[in-house]
């Protein structure tokens, strides 16, 4: 047994010697000697938790309708959501309306009409495909405005 351990110790530390590593930390000084350059990128304290994106889009503010309207203001009454607040117009079945992104996984999107009755929901939930009463929206939506986005 003595000499088992013996053995299988010397074939692994044989093993590693050839394939040594070398490490370094951020204080070990640069190859070139030279602090400042391209081996050393200057820090940042920019917030990586919220991404902010390059180009905001441009909102389409006319004629929101007033339950529309209302919604906007609920949303901005609550804490921001992950990921934001969508509201997109679209023309779909020989009408215009308005989908609501969902506030978060498997919650689902909502398409209403310009009256504010729901038609359906088109994505989300356990299976990710809605309420299954508009599986054709993605397919058939034309005419996408952004209405408005949660400015947070």
């Amino acid at each position: 047994m003595r000499l088992l351990f013996l053995a299988a110790s010397l074939l692994l530390t044989s093993a590693c010697a050839h394939n040594q590593v070398s490490v370094t930390n951020p204080t070990t000084p640069p190859a070139t000697g030279q602090v400042n350059g391209p081996a050393t990128p200057a820090p940042t304290s920019a917030n990586t938790v919220d991404p902010v994106p390059a180009r905001v889009a441009e909102s389409d503010t006319t004629s929101r309708p007033l339950w529309l309207k209302d919604r906007i203001a609920a949303v901005l009454a609550e804490r921001k959501r992950n990921p934001i607040t969508r509201i997109l117009r679209y023309r779909y079945g020989g009408q215009t309306v308005y989908y609501i992104s969902a506030p978060c996984c498997d919650q689902y999107s909502n398409v209403f009409d310009t009256k504010g009755k729901l038609i359906c929901q088109p994505d989300g939930g356990i299976t990710g495909k809605g309420d299954g009463k508009c599986p054709d929206f993605d397919k058939n939506k034309t005419d996408e405005k952004l209405v408005w986005q949660d400015p947070r």
